[in-house]
């Protein structure tokens, strides 16, 4: 392998890695603070992507479509944690499980009505659309680099909201002690409320983002989700420096697998998961 080959792999490796950390920020944040196991936020993911492929085939306009879908995407997580989520919290995971089981059969459907079962592919914005020629025979698309950048700046905007504002202060001391919390009279319901939205805009954003480079088609946050959980459980639950780290090693080791171990590259991910739990049974930057 060459410079230039290595060096769009180590690319290719990274931009999936942001991805994958935007999405299981999300996950990583209503579960370490609030306690939830969110299955649905693969369905979330997924019906990002079908509000930005049905936003911009209505609008023509990809910017029109990430304002929209994310707006739906928050403005949703807001009405299901006041009408369901709220009421789970603090209770048996089994609660949990079931109702974001069937969040994903209602979500599931609400797509097939909606949106069919066809699928679909979204065009990045016109002046996104070239690709940067590396050699001969070797591009790389300009839409790919901007959604590197763009995750990296959103990546930089959730560490320094969770460690330099009062909000993250406020969302750090729920996850340390969340009785304590409201004693010293934080309205941690109301927090509990837009960290929730929160995440699942973070999951929609993740879809929306990725549809331009991927089709969009029934059942693609299956995937994302366990690799979310993965990221979750590597980088240590709660932890959103963990999920960073994590999403980076789960993105390189997947890209390098496939082209030097095409074989076993779909399990290297759960080898490195094992590895790292057998080394930090609570995950990289977990807390027992």
């Amino acid at each position: 392998m060459d410079a230039i080959t290595f060096a769009v792999q180590l690319l290719n490796g990274v931009q999936y890695g942001l991805v994958l950390f935007l999405v299981a920020s999300g996950l990583t944040l209503v579960f370490g603070i609030l306690g939830v196991i969110n299955l649905a936020h693969g369905a979330f993911y997924m019906l990002g992507a079908y509000l930005a492929w049905a936003i911009a085939s209505y609008t023509g306009s990809f910017a029109l479509a990430l304002v929209g879908a994310l707006a739906i995407s928050f403005a949703l997580g807001v009405a299901l944690e006041e009408v369901f989520v709220k009421r789970m919290i603090g209770r048996d995971h089994l609660a949990q499980v079931l109702l974001s089981f069937g969040l994903i059969l209602v979500i599931d459907e609400l797509r097939q009505i909606l949106f069919g079962k066809d699928v679909h592919s979204v065009a990045p914005p016109s002046w996104l659309q070239g690709s940067i020629q590396l050699t001969e025979v070797l591009s790389y698309p300009v839409y790919r680099i901007a959604l590197c950048l763009v995750c990296l700046v959103l990546a930089v905007a959730i560490f320094y909201v969770i460690q330099r504002t009062r909000l993250g202060m406020i969302i750090r001391a729920g996850a340390e002690n969340r009785d304590m919390t409201r004693c010293l009279g934080i309205p941690f319901d109301l927090v509990n409320r837009y960290v929730f939205a929160g995440g699942i805009a973070l999951a929609g954003l993740g879809g929306i983002l990725v549809a331009p480079i991927s089709t969009v088609f029934p059942g693609m946050g299956d995937g994302m989700l366990i690799l979310s959980f993965v990221v979750v459980v590597l980088g240590g639950i709660g932890s959103v420096t963990g999920a960073a780290i994590g999403a980076l090693l789960i993105g390189l080791t997947d890209t390098f697998g496939k082209v030097f171990f095409p074989q076993v590259s779909s399990i290297l991910i759960y080898v490195l998961m094992a590895g790292v739990l057998l080394w930090r049974p609570n995950g990289l930057l977990g807390k027992a």
